[in-house]
């Protein structure tokens, strides 16, 4: 990754995301964003907030000084619509989402809610939980990336 990177400081910032969850690999996260951080990059990581499940610990405090901003894909505005449409491996996931986010703000100073508009979905309400926790919140669209 580091080769393919470069000199990270030429880029906006880096971000792990995509083709499954980044967190699953933690200490390769953490490896290369302590890297990117030394050569003035910025990093962001777009997660689910499963992490802490996934290690079966608290894995936040872990980010601290290596990530600059986190986008946690809150998907649902209850946990029986995340249950629905998520499907999550992990029992009370959607709690634990909610914890995630309350919790990651102690170590990642710019935190981002995400939802996907789709039918199911309580955009109002979603955004009401961004304003509760203190995190931004931004609306993305069914099958478009970017």
């Amino acid at each position: 990754m580091k080769a393919e990177i470069g000199d990270p400081a030429r880029y906006r910032e880096i971000v792990f995301c995509g083709y499954g969850e980044p967190l699953l690999r933690l200490e390769t996260v953490k490896n290369v964003a302590q890297w990117i951080q030394s050569r003035r990059g910025r990093v962001r990581i777009n997660t689910n907030g499963h992490a802490n499940l996934i290690h079966g610990r608290n894995i936040i405090p872990e980010l601290k000084g290596i990530v600059d901003s986190i986008s946690i894909s809150l998907d649902a505005q209850d946990e029986d619509t995340y249950n629905r449409l998520c499907g999550p491996a992990f029992p009370d996931a959607f709690n634990a989402v909610i914890r995630f986010i309350r919790d990651v703000k102690e170590s990642v100073p710019d935190v981002q809610i995400t939802v996907v508009n789709m039918p199911g979905v309580d955009i109002a309400r979603c955004r009401e939980i961004a304003e509760q926790l203190g995190a931004a919140f931004r609306v993305r669209e069914l099958d478009i990336v970017g």
